[in-house]
Formats: C-alpha cells, structure tokens, sequence
C-alpha cells in the first residue's frame, strides 16, 4: 500500500510511473478497492506479477522476463524492501543496464530485524543481497535512526532519508465523530484505545495486553479496539486477554480500510502502538493525521512525536504506557492539544505529494552521477 502511494504521488506530478507488484488473490478484491480510493492511482501502469512457484520463491527464477522489458526502458528504479528474491534479481536488471536504482530499507536491516531468522538473513547478504544493496545508487531510509543501526554492516553506499505521508484528500474532510460506534454498537460508546496494525510479534501485541490490563483496572469504562489482520500473533492475544479477565473489554474487529479506517481513528481517544521495531510506521502518521494522540514505543524510531508534543515515545515498559494513556483518558484539553499537534506535524511534514518530490530528487540526483 506504501509503494502504491508513493507511485500514485509521483504520477501526481507529471511522471510515467509503472508499478510491478505481487498479489494476493485471496484479498484481490479487497485490496484493489482500497488501492481505487487513492488519489492519481488511475495514472499509475500496473504490473501484477503472476502467482509464485517454489523455485521463483527462493531464486527469483522467472521474473527476468517480466522485469527486464520494464527496467530497460526506465529512467530510474525504486525497490521497496530487501529479502525478496525478484528485488535482488531486478538490482542485476538495473546494474546490467547501468540503471540507477534506490532500495526502501523500511527497518528491515536494522539489528532487531536481523535477529529475527539471523543465519538465513547471514547467508544471503552474502549470496546476493549485499550486492544488491552496495550496487543501489542509496539506501531509502525511514527515520533518523536508521542510518546508524545499519552501520555494523558495513555498506558502501550512502543514505537518504525519506519518510512515509498521507495524502491530503484522505484527511480533508475526514469522517463525522460517531461512525465507528455506529456501525460497532458493542463498543456502546465507551471510550477507545486504538491499535490499528498487523497482529504480529513485532508489534508488541504482548505488552499491549499487558499495559491494557493496567488501564482497564484504573477505569472501568474504556475499550481496547484492535484493528488489523493476523500476523499470527492474535491466538497469543487472545490467550493474554483471556487470562487477564479482559475479554469484554478488547475488541478485534479485523482489517478496516478507506473511510471506515479513518472513522476508527476519529472515535477513538487515543491511539497506542507498543512495537519492537518500525521502519517508518504509516499507523502513526494516520493517527496524528487524524488528530489522535500517540502513545508509541522508542522503537518505534518517531522521536517527532514527543518533540512535537504530539503524544508520548516511551520505553516498552507497561506500567508507562499506562500511564500516559490514563493520562490523556483523563484530560480531554491534553487530548485536543495533542491532536491538533500531530496534525499540524503531518499536513507540514507528512505530506506524499512533498514526500514524491524528495523521491524525484534523489532519482535525479542519481542519475547526474551515473
């Protein structure tokens, strides 16, 4: 959904921008709706990879014939992640035709990150990926941290930081107060904790049991919404919860998209994300786009947040998190104040059109030094 953005935003300004990517067929219908609501999304030429066999899976084998007519004919190339075989194949593509290219690291290098299935990650910077990323013209970063996290790598080549935005037709106007009570009545108008993410490990879904716990003892009346589709952490949720004597009071609602996202976002009172490691997290700047205060991790690698005094950036310490949220519970004046903060952050900062120009610029760049 990142990729699809950026490249809409850049056909926003004039470019021919194509779009390979793989699909879901499972959520194809859901997703292409979604991606049907994005501005200049009608501008971009798209180019759905046909389903994956095992040797494409691991080898990349095969998608030379879908990426090299494209790759020969581009300008520049833009390569959004890292341990998938066809990015490492299409950085052959571009260094084959002296093609400059950017690779969108999205924290996937950082040492939490390569902890996580270490050996496997090991074995393949050194056969392939380390060229890969040496051979881009720079490395996309996502926040301020990154450049130093990936240092003990040793890579050759430097840095540009990008981050990710909103458009500003997705937050003007956004949705009336009372349209994600309306259509959840179990919530019976209670306030709200948003978490709003995939339910996978790295986003902390452990400690978000266990700093809820904490605020629903304090106060009788509040609800854990949580929104998004399992990452395979939701049975370990669900058991936490359980275990807590708080099953009443959370609510999984699965994956919201479009308006009924931003709805979401609007009703609640604060929004809350106890992550282990982001790269540059689109949930929270959609929730200060939405004028939501954030109550987030320091690893979550979004220091403006505090600075901002958009909300709060914490260590992954429950009674902390707890703290702050029953805090902003509390005081609907630190709530408004907040929120208006983290707003004003993101229509000033965050904004894809302004975040397509800087993509533009380190593509031109590039490609005075090629």
């Amino acid at each position: 959904m990142i990729a699809a953005k950026l490249a809409a935003a850049q056909a926003g300004l004039g470019h021919d921008v194509h779009m390979v990517f793989a699909e879901d067929p499972e959520r194809r219908t859901v997703v292409r709706a979604s991606l049907s609501s994005i501005p200049f999304f009608d501008s971009l030429h798209m180019h759905p990879l046909p389903p994956k066999g095992l040797l494409e899976q691991v080898f990349g084998m095969g998608a030379h014939k879908y990426l090299e007519p494209l790759i020969e004919k581009a300008d520049a190339v833009h390569l959004h992640g890292v341990w998938e075989s066809i990015l490492r194949v299409a950085g052959a593509i571009c260094r084959r035709y002296d093609k400059p290219y950017l690779v969108l690291l999205n924290g996937m290098l950082d040492p939490w990150s390569l902890e996580q299935s270490a050996l496997k990650k090991k074995v393949a910077l050194e056969f392939g990926y380390r060229r890969m990323l040496n051979g881009a013209a720079a490395l996309h970063l996502g926040n301020v941290d990154e450049q130093e996290l990936i240092k003990p790598l040793g890579l050759t080549v430097p840095g540009v930081l990008i981050p990710n935005g909103v458009f500003p037709e997705e937050v003007d106007p956004l949705p009336e107060a009372g349209e994600f009570y309306a259509a959840h009545p179990e919530l019976a108008e209670e306030p709200y904790v948003l978490f709003l993410s995939r339910l996978h490990y790295k986003k902390g879904l452990d400690h978000l049991a266990a700093l809820f716990a904490l605020v629903a003892r304090e106060d009788p009346r509040v609800r854990l919404v949580v929104a998004g589709p399992d990452g395979g952490a939701q049975e370990d949720f669900e058991t936490r919860i359980r275990e807590a004597g708080i099953s009443n009071r959370v609510h999984l609602v699965g994956p919201v998209y479009g308006r009924m996202k931003w709805a979401a976002l609007v009703d609640s009172d604060c929004f809350c994300l106890p992550s282990r490691q982001e790269g540059f997290s689109m949930a929270i700047t959609e929730a200060l786009a939405a004028g939501v205060p954030a109550v987030i991790s320091e690893p979550c690698h979004f220091p403006e947040v505090a600075t901002a005094n958009a909300g709060f950036v914490l260590p992954l310490e429950a009674q902390r998190f707890a703290d702050a949220i029953l805090r902003l519970l509390r005081d609907a004046a630190l709530r408004r104040s907040m929120g208006g903060a983290g707003r004003e952050l993101v229509m000033t900062r965050y904004t894809w059109p302004k975040i397509a120009e800087q993509t533009i610029n380190a593509y031109q760049a590039a490609l005075q030094k090629a």
